[in-house]
């Protein structure tokens, strides 16, 4: 048991096989303490939802609830070494996802036919699906901006990484092609197999990543519209969306969105609300480039999983509509201050600077924890957290009002995963080398989805450029939400070969090169 950093042997901890590890980090007194009252206010956070009885109901009721049982083992892994402010940086961003996903279950559930059933609740619900960016809602404060895709399919296969394999299976015994990507088809599933929650005035759709994402839309929309009774709204960003041609039809589809909501719920459009958003979005902006700027020196303090799990809640989910997030900022910002100014690290002894590119498979696995604690590679940021740098006008004008709607849709249009997937190959391949050189970074580490067919089939362009550069690439090969294809350790197997037979290295933790956590949450 150790205080220091990297004096511990992390994979000891596990069980083979098990569920669970033998037993929790000794971090030294004030590190364990602190991480201990956290567990206690998570807890206290799943004790709370758990006291009313619709989400007792609900629980029973729906399959994918019982993942989130694994929550604070969830956290657990995520904080693996972690001490000082990095690990209250990790717990200031988890523990308020945690929190912010709770209430999004309470309020599904209370408006849910099935299970609250509170009809006047429902009428001022807009369901929205889960790659989507929610700008469209920053300006309506009495209507409730819900995703039942978020807690069903994207949290559960963060808590247990075989939370979404039914619904894949019910997806494809339903007659969906077993080639898409599993997130979607995971989410289809869910619909197929009658387990989302079924309430709202309307709904808001978005073709987000792919024509899987547009294929599980369309299964939920015509179940939602068919079955349900709920008005659905397709909003069609361009693909294009660097292109300045494509903005005035970007922003007509913002102002549809906003007119369809209004028709809907009966609630106006509130500019005073939508400013206050957009001066938080802002915010989040700057302390997500003050972030990205310390990790381009020696000394970076927000990377890895503090970085990409925050970012897709905060840019993408909540897009300055919740101010606790302010907060947060405000916070991590302050401890990475600190931490940068002793000159920290997060872990015993950094070899490599990655900038982790793709699709990347997170989702089932603490793999950027992982990466520093085995083989000292810094995840310096990833492809996911590379979004929109630019500030919304924030300030009520008429003029700003007609900006505000192109902001909207450039938001839309940059949201997490199609700002890299669509644009062009400018935007997939030649800035991932532009951001190697701002961040000097000597390896990237890129993801290659399986069942993602904009990324793979530019692998050739991605290897001619590394060798050019003289960067290390290294492949990794996953199916995203279902381990069944390649493991966690088939993952973790393909940057120990790497390391060893190229790089000619040997771990900083040998005792997590192989971890027998097949079963594992």
């Amino acid at each position: 048991m150790a205080k220091e950093i990297g004096k511990d042997r992390f994979g000891d901890f596990y069980k083979d096989g098990g569920k669970v590890r033998k037993r929790r980090e000794w971090r030294g007194v004030e590190d364990t303490l602190y991480d201990y009252s956290r567990w206690l206010v998570i807890m206290g956070t799943l004790g709370k939802f758990m006291m009313k009885p619709r989400n007792v109901k609900a629980f029973f009721r729906y399959r994918w609830m019982a993942n989130y049982l694994a929550v604070p083992m969830m956290v657990d892994r995520h904080t693996q070494g972690l001490r000082g402010e990095y690990l209250r940086i990790c717990h200031t961003e988890q523990d308020l996802i945690i929190d912010d996903v709770a209430k999004l279950l309470d309020n599904l559930f209370r408006g849910d036919r099935r299970t609250g059933n509170d009809t006047e609740f429902s009428k001022k619900v807009v369901l929205v699906d889960e790659n989507e960016m929610t700008a469209v809602m920053m300006g309506f404060p009495t209507l409730k901006c819900l995703s039942r895709e978020t807690p069903s399919t994207y949290v559960s296969v963060l808590l247990n990484q075989h939370a979404a394999e039914h619904y894949i299976d019910v997806a494809q015994e339903f007659g969906l092609a077993g080639d898409v990507c599993p997130m979607p088809e995971a989410e289809a599933g869910v619909s197929i197999d009658d387990d989302a929650p079924v309430l709202g005035a309307c709904a808001i759709q978005c073709n987000t990543t792919c024509d899987g994402s547009l294929l599980g839309n369309g299964v939920i929309s015509r179940r939602l519209e068919l079955e349900d009774g709920i008005p659905v709204f397709q909003l069609a960003a361009p693909l294009r969306h660097r292109e300045d041609d494509v903005q005035e039809y970007a922003a007509q589809e913002i102002r549809n969105a906003i007119a369809f909501i209004e028709k809907h719920t009966g609630e106006k459009w509130d500019w005073k609300e939508y400013f206050e958003c957009a001066k938080r979005v802002n915010y989040a902006t700057r302390c997500r480039q003050e972030w990205l700027e310390m990790n381009r020196t020696p000394y970076p303090q927000v990377f890895g999983s503090n970085l990409a799990l925050y970012t897709e809640t905060n840019y993408m989910a909540i897009c300055g509509r919740i101010a606790a997030f302010e907060k947060a900022d405000r916070k991590i910002s302050k401890l990475a201050r600190q931490a940068y100014e002793k000159k920290k690290r997060a872990a015993k002894e950094y070899r490599h600077r990655a900038i982790i590119w793709g699709v990347q498979s997170h989702y089932y696995m603490d793999f950027l924890v992982w990466l520093l604690n085995c083989w000292g590679i810094v995840p310096l940021t990833d492809m996911l957290s590379m979004v929109s740098t630019r500030e919304l006008a924030e300030t009520d004008t008429p003029e700003n009002r007609e900006t505000a709607i192109y902001d909207m849709a450039w938001l839309t249009e940059n949201m997490i995963m199609r700002n890299r997937t669509h644009g062009g190959y400018k935007v997939l391949l030649d800035e991932l080398w532009e951001f190697t050189q701002q961040f000097n970074a000597d390896m990237v580490i890129l993801w290659e989805h399986m069942s993602c067919k904009a990324l793979t089939g530019m692998h050739g362009m991605f290897e001619d450029r590394a060798r050019e550069l003289g960067i290390h690439l290294v492949w990794v090969s996953h199916d995203l939400f279902d381990p069944r294809i390649i493991s966690r350790q088939g993952v973790r197997d393909q940057i120990n070969n790497y390391m060893r037979t190229v790089m000619r290295e040997e771990p900083i933790d040998p005792s997590l090169e192989v971890l027998h956590d097949e079963e594992s949450w």
